[in-house]
């Protein structure tokens, strides 16, 4: 499994070198998988039982709202995590769909695998911890921009921030994470140009 290295290398970016057989025994609490373009990784309703790592592709992290329109609340590229953070820690349904953006390589841990990794290699807690903060930072950020930025200012903010990722991700989907419809996106950038 040629592609768990960059999962290892993840890990000692963000603690210390591991041996051989720690990197062996680590990678042995994950699935591996390759999945198709638009395949659910998760339902929402259904239990949320896999923390997933996004090798190569892409993810997105999803709802439905009351008026059918479904809402993108995060993604995941490559060397990111994604879950239903609440539902797979208390083992319980989930309130979001998670479905690949583009063909996607991850690899998966349950939460009893995931509970017995920690134990296994306390190094985890470790990793995680930082992991944690960082998402969880980040999603801070978000909602800070969310409430002080216009609309045009949180496009153009994105787009800075992160312009590999607008290129990648189909433009729907884009304008659903931002909270707009996609026409209106598309204004938004002709504007840029007139």
């Amino acid at each position: 499994m040629e592609k768990a290295i960059l999962f290892i290398e993840h890990i000692e970016r963000f603690t210390s070198p591991l041996t051989p057989s720690e990197k062996a025994s680590i990678l042995s609490f994950f699935s591996f998988e390759t999945q198709a373009k638009k395949t659910w990784i998760q339902e929402a309703g259904k239990p949320c039982t896999t923390l997933c790592f996004v090798l190569r592709g892409c993810l997105r992290s999803y709802y439905i709202k009351a008026n059918g329109i479904e809402q993108t609340v995060d993604f995941a590229i490559e060397q990111w995590w994604l879950t239903d953070y609440l539902a797979f820690e208390n083992q319980t349904s989930s309130d979001f769909y998670i479905q690949t953006v583009e063909p996607t390589d991850i690899l998966l841990i349950t939460s009893a695998d995931f509970k017995a990794l920690m134990v296994a290699h306390p190094i985890m807690e470790k990793y995680f911890r930082i992991i944690f903060q960082k998402a969880y930072g980040a999603a801070q950020r978000r909602l800070k921009f969310l409430y002080e930025y216009s609309r045009e200012e949180l496009y153009f903010h994105f787009e800075a921030q992160f312009p590999a990722f607008v290129q990648r991700i189909p433009q729907y989907l884009l304008a659903s994470y931002l909270g707009f419809s996609p026409e209106y996106l598309s204004e938004i950038k002709k504007k840029r140009f007139s």
